[in-house]
């Protein structure tokens, strides 16, 4: 049965526990298939958030797989490539435009965030441009002032209406059908990724034996430890940020500094900063704040990748404390 057969189907009179199923099944993978935001709104869609549960399950593949230098290190540099493509290009560019680049730089490394599971860019950056609207508000999708921790952290993203992507707040990046065919179809990267560590784990066990690594360790760890490791770390910024930290601007939310989720998410825990003028492509606003991602677009900018980079105005430096 046709795919938008299925769905029209689904939505014309009250489904199956079959049909419901293979909607679900559908969703993994064309994201397009949006299910009705209001259905069961606030409430987590156990079917299509499988494979969500399903990572974190895998990682405990690594007591199967084993470890080798290798198979770290190949997971901490995906780790390293992939939050920059999230913090540099999700967040930065896609979200908030602190900066221009080439349409061609632009889908590179909307690919490369596409990797890390965190869904497509339209869809990562529509919600992030709600969550600055509404801030610590009802309508704040991820509040841990509202919702508490574990909802903030990932509950949000896991119920109809936080599956779907909301097209009126992305206009501007929602005119180029690459990336609302990226958008659609995110899943293709990861699964791809996922498959070519494998590949490259088994020839590397054969023509590398020294290495000591297998298709199944590179798959665990490169990927699966990798990806889950990224994620939890990104979304720190929506649960601990706004909990925990110190606060240089008064701002009407929540948000904290954090030096710890700094460090870790190459920046973005400078997130008072940030919500205070996130019209900026650093948010490290002091010499001493260390922002990785933004000392990464410097070099990008050098090499002619990236161009505009907004910087922090001075009333915005003489605003805060400290």
């Amino acid at each position: 049965m046709p795919a938008e057969v299925l769905l029209s189907a689904s939505a014309a009179a009250p489904a199956s526990p079959w049909m419901r199923v293979r909607v679900a099944l559908l969703r993994w993978f064309d994201t397009g298939a949006a299910a009705d935001a209001e259905a069961g709104a606030g409430r987590i869609d156990w079917l299509r958030a499988a494979p969500f549960v399903g990572m974190h399950l895998a990682c405990l593949g690594v007591f199967v797989v084993g470890v080798s230098r290798t198979a770290l290190a190949v997971a901490l540099a995906l780790y390293v490539v992939r939050m920059f493509a999230i913090t540099g290009f999700y967040h930065r560019y896609f979200a908030h435009r602190t900066f221009r680049t080439s349409r061609a730089v632009q889908f590179t490394f909307a690919c490369i965030g596409a990797s890390c599971v965190q869904r497509g860019p339209l869809w990562w950056a529509a919600h992030h441009r709600r969550h600055h609207q509404h801030a610590d508000t009802e309508r704040d999708p991820h509040s841990p002032r509202l919702q508490g921790f574990l909802w903030s952290h990932m509950g949000w993203f896991l119920t109809p209406e936080g599956f779907r992507t909301d097209w009126q707040r992305i206009p501007d990046f929602a005119r180029y059908p690459e990336l609302r065919w990226l958008d659609r179809w995110d899943v293709l990267v990861p699964v791809a990724l996922a498959t070519c560590l494998f590949i490259a784990g088994m020839l590397l066990k054969h023509l590398a034996p020294a290495l000591g690594t297998s298709g199944g360790q590179l798959l665990v760890w490169g990927f699966f430890v990798s990806t889950v490791a990224l994620f939890h770390v990104t979304v720190t910024i929506n649960s601990l940020a706004h909990r925990f930290g110190t606060r240089r601007f008064e701002t009407r939310d929540d948000s904290r500094n954090n030096v710890l989720l700094a460090l870790l998410t190459f920046g973005e825990g400078w997130h008072n900063n940030h919500h205070f003028f996130p019209g900026s492509a650093r948010q490290g606003f002091r010499w001493w704040e260390l922002d990785l991602t933004f000392y990464g677009l410097k070099l990008m900018a050098a090499f002619g990748l990236v161009q505009g980079l907004k910087s922090v105005p001075a009333r915005v430096q003489r605003a805060g404390r400290g």
